[in-house]
């Protein structure tokens, strides 16, 4: 039984633990839309599995897969994975899953508006009325009660050092295709409530050309409390560039809950990765759906990887970049397993492996 909770979760003592905190487990959604996944699916549906595959080796998974698609997923998938009916628009269960929070003893849920990362001005697709029901399912099945805020919001929007400490860019939830009725002020006053959090760090923008309107999780995260990952390029001419800068400077004038300066850790960035005239040509064009033009240039980054437990799943691109990134982020996590899979059918949708992964926190 889940029930729907009156109050915040500030009240009430529950907060947001950090990513790379204890997890019961985690959640995953199947794809198989064809007018985002090229081939019906069926390369993203491999890689989708792979990961899988990795992230069950550290922790209980779940995940969520439509009707038509339930027998192809069940067999596709190891049995120590649990694969549940449920349906929705597309398979961004960063985004369109519920955001967990803890009170040390127990778990209850946040669940946002979404709005398919813009609505009707500049949404990736229509209608998205699955998609916003997909938090309130996945709590009634793991039995959690739930908060819902009255805020559009999607999880890939915010990263946490479960100390009090949100990072975000302004670029995404200042975006007026969000909530245009809220001032910065009124949205961290929500943040605040709904995650207990206190102190915010605002980044201007995130990996260029990401067509969430820059997602955080795509260009800067928590390793832990005090220490965060930036995506970087040292290469002047690319776009990337002057954002990478920019944001490493407000990290390197920023102070978190705790009063402390950030240890901040470059991660270069792959090389740019277009889309190709197979890849476009495989994709059904839909009206109100973003189209996969050959020449596009992805928003790839290592950033956008999942911790779980006593691991770490990053993204591979079979670029030079791929060796050191792996190498850089095991340093940095000595305690965990980092693993690499290869994702660009993920990319290729327009997330990576932190947009298709949601954590449930442990206890």
């Amino acid at each position: 039984m889940s029930q729907l909770l009156e109050g915040t979760p500030k009240k009430d003592g529950y907060r947001m633990p950090g990513e790379f905190e204890k997890h019961t487990g985690t959640w995953m959604l199947w794809p198989e839309r064809p007018d985002n996944w090229r081939l019906g699916a069926k390369p993203a549906q491999k890689a989708f599995v792979e990961v899988a595959k990795t992230l069950s080796q550290f922790e209980p998974l779940t995940i969520a897969v439509s009707q038509a698609q339930y027998n192809n997923a069940r067999n596709s998938l190891p049995g120590n994975i649990r694969v549940v009916e449920l349906s929705s628009n597309d398979s961004w269960m960063r985004d369109v899953g519920p955001t967990i929070v803890s009170n040390g003893s127990s778990l209850r849920a946040v669940d946002w508006d979404f709005n398919a990362w813009g609505g009707l001005q500049g949404g990736l697709y229509s209608p998205w009325d699955l998609d916003d029901l997909v938090a309130q399912k996945v709590t009634e099945i793991e039995r959690v009660d739930r908060y819902k805020a009255p805020l559009v919001l999607e999880g890939g929007s915010i990263h946490v050092d479960g100390e009090g400490t949100l990072l975000t860019t302004c670029e995404c939830l200042l975006n007026k295709n969000r909530n245009p009725n809220l001032t910065q002020t009124e949205i961290e006053n929500y943040l605040s409530d709904y995650l207990n959090v206190s102190s915010f760090i605002w980044l201007n923008r995130g990996i260029y050309n990401d067509e969430t309107n820059g997602h955080v999780d795509n260009i800067c995260c928590f390793i832990r409390s005090g220490v965060v990952a930036l995506a970087w390029t040292d290469d002047k001419a690319d776009p990337q560039f002057e954002i990478s800068q920019e944001n490493f400077k407000i990290l390197k004038s920023a102070v978190d809950a705790k009063g402390r300066k950030l240890e901040i850790h470059k991660i270069h960035q792959p090389n740019p990765i277009l889309i190709t005239k197979g890849e476009s040509e495989g994709v059904i064009v839909t009206p109100g759906t973003l189209p996969r033009q050959e020449g596009d240039r992805l928003a790839a980054s290592y950033i956008n990887f999942y911790f779980c437990n006593g691991g770490a799943v990053v993204p591979q691109f079979n670029d030079s970049h791929d060796k050191l990134a792996l190498e850089q982020l095991q340093k940095l996590m000595p305690e965990r397993k980092v693993v690499g899979v290869y994702a660009r059918e993920i990319l290729l949708g327009g997330g990576n492996i932190h947009c298709i992964t949601q954590q449930l926190p442990g206890l």
